[in-house]
């Protein structure tokens, strides 16, 4: 007699549903980072003066804030695109399953056992366990980054708005 308690193929998919739910909430978070990151870019370009005309202390400011949104895009990058490495003949991953022919799968697919297809569930809410870990990692530090960037970004809008006191900017008119 087993004293593992019986963990049913509906347990096993509702806990892969609750995981797999998370995924469209960091996806949604990153968006919005996304449009930021490009909003302030385009802001920054478009008060930036001529190249050879910005004080050093715009540039600097400038190129703080731009290398900033380069990593909180390379970041945004790695959730938009994680690594799906894993899952070794599943019958549940459709990495794994695309490997298949059309017949191959659904006869496997049928043969599986019970206890099989709660192991290939329940692998699976590990795998996506990890991606989503890695996946909230990343909006962590693509957030921390736009979050950072601002500093600069406030500072260049201002000193390029300085600069061109004549012109008609975002900020200063």
């Amino acid at each position: 007699m087993t004293t593992e308690p019986h963990i049913s193929i509906a347990d096993a998919r509702d806990q892969l549903n609750l995981v797999l739910g998370f995924f469209p909430r960091v996806d949604a978070k990153a968006s919005v980072v996304l449009a930021i990151n490009t909003g302030t870019l385009a802001v920054l370009a478009s008060n930036a003066p001529p190249w050879g005309t910005m004080p050093m202390c715009a540039i600097i400011a400038a190129s703080l804030s731009v290398l900033m949104i380069a990593g909180s895009f390379w970041f945004l990058y790695k959730i938009a695109f994680p690594t799906l490495s894993g899952g070794e003949q599943s019958l549940i991953y459709f990495r794994e399953i695309a490997k298949r022919t059309e017949s191959k799968f659904i006869d496997e697919y049928i043969a599986e056992d019970q206890t099989a297809r709660v192991r290939d569930l329940l692998g699976q809410v590990w795998r996506n366990s990890v991606i989503l870990k890695k996946k909230f990692d990343a909006l962590r530090w693509a957030f921390g980054l736009m979050a950072m960037a601002m500093v600069p970004w406030v500072a260049s809008v201002f000193l390029f708005s300085a600069h061109n006191a004549g012109t008609r900017s975002l900020f200063v008119r």
